[in-house]
Formats: structure tokens, sequence, C-alpha cells
């Protein structure tokens, strides 16, 4: 049988559960921040609660009633039941009810069961100092390029707390982070380099209450260029003038460059610089006249850098130096050069061909002019006798000028005949001496013969005769036939007549003198 059958037991079913309804306790947690002021409701309270009395309780002991004997200004009951607490503290926390009756009932009913969470900060985030770091005006911070950093960060937070680090650079989207639970955090990068460079931010989020605190600070990452300054020049229009240009590239932030006159130990120029547009070079440009530069002077463009890295870039200034032949020779109506070399001045001299009177030569149908740096040529088309004269090479820079005079002699034709004989009897001469050599040198033994060289004095004072055996017959009456030889070569007859001398008649024994008609024959065999 359903409550359907019996309309009695359904009705009794229906105040029951509302019965049941009004007597049920509702239960919540509620969490709230230390220091602020909440108020607990009571709910589940009947609609008609005028007459009602109220008291709350935590912890099962009752804190707070109304029209209490000793008012209370840190709990306090409203009218409609709800609990005021004001100044929350950390011994706020716990078990809440509510409870009620009417004013004549004995018994009170709990219409509300809340759990209340106090929940504390975080409080005190703070980022201890980096190292090693630098801090700017701004409060920014920078450290050097292949440093080891160290950030530590820390909170107070109750009950609990999650501490996360947070690094991201825009440019490289890559973040680093580190997290934990505890009340101090560290976090470490080893060799920073540039891309590391950005803000960096600590979070601290409190686990109970979700409340999340960042304390954040940027860091820059400094570094020098790698490479040594560039010094240059450039010449302006004025030639007493001249611009120098000091360049370091490749460094952050950018350095200050000033430029020196190492001779004189003094400041020529000095920044505010001149930035390039990418903002990553430094550049520093000065004018600056002859009157305070010198020969021979050492200009040295130095770098600061704010890393504490210095560096520099020099060079030494030369007046100019042209060189050349000074007097030339060229022959009438023919094309000629004139030519000189200017290498040594610095900066840079500006060279040019001039006439008297400083005019300068420039090209023309009478002139060509050419200029190979370091070779400047000076041509004369059909050169005449007007040509004659004084052509100076000029050379200025911003340290001085300096000219080469160049005479030039035209010459014509028929005075060049002279010196063409001359040649040609300078080399006839020297053909006949060398003719002449020749054959005396072939003819010396004939030579040496005829001017009496062959006699010379023998202590003996014995004399030759060589008598060719095919004229025997003129000399048979005097020199007596030998026998022919066997292998048929003809014979020689050789004659020796001892001449007497003075020495041998004076010192000579009589048994051991010679007649001076005694002849000795000689056998030689002629090939």
């Amino acid at each position: 049988m359903g409550y359907s059958d019996n309309p009695k037991m359904l009705i009794s079913a229906v105040v029951l559960y509302l019965l049941l309804l009004s007597h049920q306790t509702v239960s919540e947690e509620q969490v709230r921040e230390k220091g602020e002021n909440t108020i607990l409701e009571c709910l589940g309270q009947p609609v008609n609660a005028s007459s009602l009395l109220y008291r709350w309780k935590k912890n099962g002991a009752v804190v707070a009633t109304q029209n209490p004997s000793k008012p209370s200004e840190h709990l306090s009951i409203l009218t409609n039941g709800s609990l005021w607490i004001s100044g929350l503290q950390y011994i706020d926390e716990g078990q809440y009810e509510c409870e009620c009756k009417t004013k004549d009932a004995s018994s009170w009913q709990t219409h509300s069961n809340i759990v209340l969470r106090i929940a504390g900060g975080p409080t005190s985030v703070s980022l201890t100092t980096v190292q090693p770091a630098t801090l700017l005006q701004n409060g920014t911070l920078y450290v050097k390029k292949g440093s080891d950093v160290h950030f530590n960060c820390s909170s107070e937070s109750f009950p609990s707390q999650n501490l996360t680090w947070t690094v991201e650079d825009l440019a490289l989207d890559n973040p680093y982070r580190a997290s934990g639970n505890k009340s101090f955090l560290e976090f470490s990068i080893k060799n920073i380099q540039p891309k590391d460079q950005g803000m960096y931010t600590c979070t601290s989020q409190n686990t109970l209450s979700k409340t999340t605190v960042n304390k954040s600070q940027e860091l820059l990452v400094y570094y020098a260029p790698e490479r040594h300054p560039e010094c240059s020049w450039e010449i302006v229009k004025e030639p007493s003038d001249v611009l120098f240009i000091c360049s370091w590239y490749g460094g952050y932030p950018v350095p200050t460059l000033d430029w020196h006159e190492v001779l004189e130990k003094s400041v020529i120029a000095k920044g505010p610089t001149i930035n390039s547009t990418s903002q990553e070079t430094e550049l520093l440009k000065v004018h600056v006249n002859r009157f305070i530069l010198h020969d021979g002077e050492e200009v040295k463009c130095i770098g600061h850098h704010v890393t504490g890295v210095n560096n520099s870039c020099s060079f030494k200034l030369k007046m100019p130096y042209p060189l050349g032949d000074p007097m030339v020779t060229a022959l009438e109506g023919s094309n000629f050069t004139i030519s000189c070399t200017e290498n040594d001045s610095l900066p840079p001299a500006k060279t040019v061909w001039m006439q008297k009177d400083n005019k300068i030569i420039n090209t023309t149908s009478k002139y060509i002019v050419s200029d190979n740096n370091p070779i400047y040529k000076l041509t004369i088309i059909n050169v005449t006798k007007e040509d004659e004269g004084t052509y100076f090479c000029y050379s200025e820079n911003p340290i001085g000028a300096r000219e080469l005079e160049v005479y030039l002699t035209v010459k014509n034709s028929a005075g060049n005949g002279g010196a063409v004989v001359g040649v040609f009897v300078s080399i006839l001469i020297m053909m006949i001496g060398v003719t002449v050599g020749v054959t005396v040198y072939s003819k010396r033994d004939r030579i040496c013969i005829g001017l009496g060289f062959s006699h010379l004095d023998d202590d003996r004072g014995d004399i030759l005769s060589l008598v060719d055996s095919d004229e025997e017959e003129i000399f048979s009456d005097t020199v007596p036939h030998l026998p022919p030889m066997t292998n048929g070569h003809a014979t020689t007859l050789v004659e020796i007549h001892r001449i007497p001398s003075s020495d041998h008649d004076d010192n000579a024994d009589s048994t051991n003198q010679t007649h001076p008609d005694q002849t000795e024959p000689v056998q030689q065999t002629s090939d």
C-alpha cells in the first residue's frame, strides 16, 4: 500500500520532511585574509526569525551571544544572527556554529556550521642582491658577460607558499623557471650571455588563499666590443681641415671615444658621441684644423667602456714628400711624360701638376694628366720650345704642403746630330782598338824576335844556327854530309859556333880553351 492510498500518511511525511529541513545544519569552508573584517552568516534559520535568540560557538565553545554582559569589539552578533569579526587574527581560525531558539524554548538548534581558515601573505617579498651585479641610477642591475650570476628570492606566507622564478627574454622566448615551497629560493645562471638579459620576476603564491605577489628586477648584460677601435680620416673641401673618424663596434652599451694628441698630451675632441641607427655601434667624428696638428705627431682614439675595458687605435701624421727627377730633357716634336711619386703623407695628400704662377694643369689637347696613386704623370703632346721651363708636382694634406720642382729642357733634331756623330766616332775608335789588339796578340812571337828579345846574353856565349836539310847543297863546302836516316825523315844540321868571351879569356885554363873556328855538328831529326 502506498502514500497515494492513504492521504493522511502522505501529509505526515511532508510535515516530517519540512521539520528535517528546518533543523538541517549547513556546513561550509571559508577562507579569509589576516587583518580584514568578515561576517559569518547564520543559515538555515526559520522564515519568521524575529523572536529568535542567537549564539555562536567556536570549536564547541560559546564565543558570542546576544545582549552579552561584556560586549566584545572583536566578535559581535548582528540582528539577523550573523557573526561579525573585526580584524581577523590567526587565532580566529576554527569551526564556527550558529545556534538559535525561540525565547520560550528551552533547547538550541544549530543552523550553520562554518570552517573558517585564515591566510596570511605573501608579504615581505624581496629580491636579495644579485651577485655580482652593479646597480644603476634607475634601479636596473647589470652584470658583465661571462659572469656566474645568482638570484635570491624570499617571502613570508601563512600557512605556506609557492615561490617561482621567471626570466623571460622576449626576443628569444627563452624562459628559466625554478620553484619550491620554502621561504627562500635561489636561482643561478653560469656564464651569462646577452641572450639572458631581461626582466627577472619572483612570484610568491599563498597555497591557501591563492593570493599572488610578484617582485621584478631588470637585469642587463654588458659587454665591450671584441675588436679594437678603427681610426680613419676623410679629406673635406677645405684643404686645411681633416675629418677624423673613430668607431668601435659591437659593444653594449655604446662606449665613450676621445681623440688625443699624444705629443701634446691634449684632447682634440671628446663625446657626445654619434650613434648609428642600429644603436649597437659608436662613432665619433671631429673636424680638425691643421694649425693644431704637427708633422710626425701621433694621433690616438681611446675608447672607454663601462665594463672597464679600454682600447685604442692611432696613426702618425706625415707631411707630403713628392719625389722625382728634378731635370729632364725632351726632343722637340715628341710626346714627353714627366712623373712624380707621393706615398708618404698621412692623411693622404692631394697631388696636382702646376706651372708658374700656381696655375693648375688639367687634361687638355696639349696636356694629359693621369693620377694612378701614388704615381702622378703629366704628358706633354708635341713638345715645342715654348714648353721648356719649370713644372711643379704639388702635394698638400692637412698637415702641410710640399712641391717637387722639375725643369724641362727641349732640344731640336739638328742639335741632336752632334750627339749621334759623337756616338758613332766612339764606337769606331773602340772597334779599331779591338782589331789592333787582336792582331798584336796573334803576331806576338815575330814581334818579340824582331825587337831583339832573342839576343840574350849567355854565360857561355853559344849561338845555335838551324839549317834546313833541303838546302844543304848551299853549305856543302863547309858542312859534311851526314848519312841519311833509315826512317826516311829529313835531317837538320846544327852548327855550334863558340864565341870567345872576355870572361872566359881571363879565367879559363890554356888546355880548356877552344878555337873560335871549331864547330861541333849536332844531328837533329826533323819530323
